[in-house]
């Protein structure tokens, strides 16, 4: 009888494991689905402006601001995917472009570095510009997606100058106790004076990635005289106010914490790197040293936070971690800018939270000369294109930034046409 029973209960076994291993596989592709964001659909950048013949012009001149962008179908959509992959990766296929690197002393001591890098062909327009760009946080010109930017940039007949974050290159050391932070723009103002003087006949585009947009912003709004010559400013997912984000940094919603950690050692290792001229270690002596510093609160820390207060802040002199924050940030000088000003932003854009997009948002709907641009996907600084699985070398935010530039040229040059003619006047001038 107990024979027979096992007979019968034998052929129901592989069945049972057959519907587990199904179970299995549909909550794995469950999860790949929801992590991927695979049923999101693709979508034409909500655009945020008000109703000029200049605005109406880029529309005509850009068509990435209306199309659909397509980020690659596996893990486009993903913005934690894009976001690691620029990280990680930078950008695939990277060119070498080359550059002449300057030197520039400060008042201070500290020594400015930056990369030149002359055009390879000619400006559709025939004239003379630079772009002049603002690398993010701890970036150099040696990062990939800054050295694809600026291939393609050179191609298009401009003119890069790149700064290099002051500390952020690893062979070079600092000449005093100070490194870049999140709102100084004294490098890069002596980087766009010293284009200026080497090259009194160009016009400047500016353009900021990330913290470098922060830069680039607060730079423009710190004094009109910085817009001298300018012809725009670009900025590509930087958060606007340092004092709103940090609340959303120690936040786990989209992980943001996790990478409030990753890049909080990324600059303990920076800052460890130059702890000698920093805090005056090893002999190493200078009268400007940072000596009230607790060094193990550095090595401790696992927040942005936890190292702008104890040592970043220090740098200028800010007697709070929001002064510092309040006086660094671009916030407060956006509405000094007078220029076309392009901020682009990705909604799934981990690092930079719904909240700080009310800014860009509400300052497009006051001023006539800024433009907002969300995408659905892109993640921070990814913005990756491609059909299926690889990416391509070029990303969206590369192709628009140089279609917004080209356009804003065109616009500037054939400008007393264009306030005077018709729309459809001002786009032949653009072919």
């Amino acid at each position: 009888m107990a024979d027979s029973e096992s007979v019968r209960i034998a052929p129901e076994m592989p069945a049972m494991f057959d519907g587990m291993k199904l179970a299995a596989v549909a909550a794995v592709l469950y999860i790949i689905v929801r992590c991927l964001n695979l049923k999101s659909p693709t979508a034409s950048p909500e655009l945020t402006f008000q109703d000029t013949p200049l605005t109406r012009f880029l529309l005509k001149s850009c068509p990435l601001l209306t199309k659909e962008y397509i980020p690659p179908l596996i893990w486009g959509k993903s913005g934690h995917v894009q976001t690691a992959l620029y990280g990680k990766m930078g950008r695939v296929s990277s060119p070498h472009p080359y550059g002449l690197r300057k030197y520039l002393p400060m008042s201070d001591g500290a020594t400015a570095t930056w990369d030149l890098f002359e055009p390879m062909a000619e400006h559709n327009t025939g004239e003379d510009i630079t772009m002049v760009i603002c690398p993010g946080i701890a970036n150099h010109s040696e990062k990939q997606y800054i050295r694809t930017f600026v291939d393609y940039a050179q191609k298009n007949g401009y003119r890069c100058a790149v700064l290099n974050h002051l500390g952020a290159l690893p062979n070079i050391e600092l000449t005093s106790p100070r490194m870049f932070t999140y709102g100084c723009t004294w490098e890069f103002g002596a980087m766009v004076n010293y284009i200026k003087k080497a090259f009194p006949q160009t016009q400047l585009v500016v353009v900021g990635f990330s913290l470098g947009g922060n830069i680039v912003c607060k730079f423009l709004g710190e004094d009109q005289v910085n817009q001298e010559n300018v012809l725009c400013c670009i900025s590509v997912c930087q958060g606007y106010s340092a004092l709103r984000a940090q609340e959303t940094f120690l936040q786990w919603d989209q992980c943001r914490r996790f990478y409030n950690f990753l890049m909080a050692d990324n600059m303990k290792k920076i800052i460890l790197f130059h702890r000698k001229i920093l805090f005056g270690e090893n002999g190493c002596k200078s009268p400007n040293a940072l000596v009230d510093v607790d060094l193990s609160k550095l090595y401790t820390a696992t927040s942005l936070m936890h190292i702008d207060d104890n040592i970043m802040r220090k740098f200028h002199g800010y007697d709070t971690l929001k002064e510092y924050y309040e006086q660094e940030s671009c916030m407060h000088y956006l509405h000094n800018i007078q220029i076309p000003l392009l901020l682009v932003n990705a909604q799934d854009d981990p690092l930079v939270h719904d909240s700080l997009l009310t800014i860009p948002r509400s300052l497009a709907e006051k001023k006539e000369n800024v433009m907002f641009v969300l995408t659905l996907h892109g993640g921070h600084l990814g913005f990756f294109e491609g059909a299926v699985l690889f990416p391509k070398p070029l990303t969206w935010m590369d192709k628009l930034i140089l279609e917004y530039a080209n356009a804003i040229c065109h616009w500037e040059k054939n400008k007393p046409q264009c306030t005077t003619s018709s729309d459809q006047n001002c786009s032949d001038h653009s072919e």
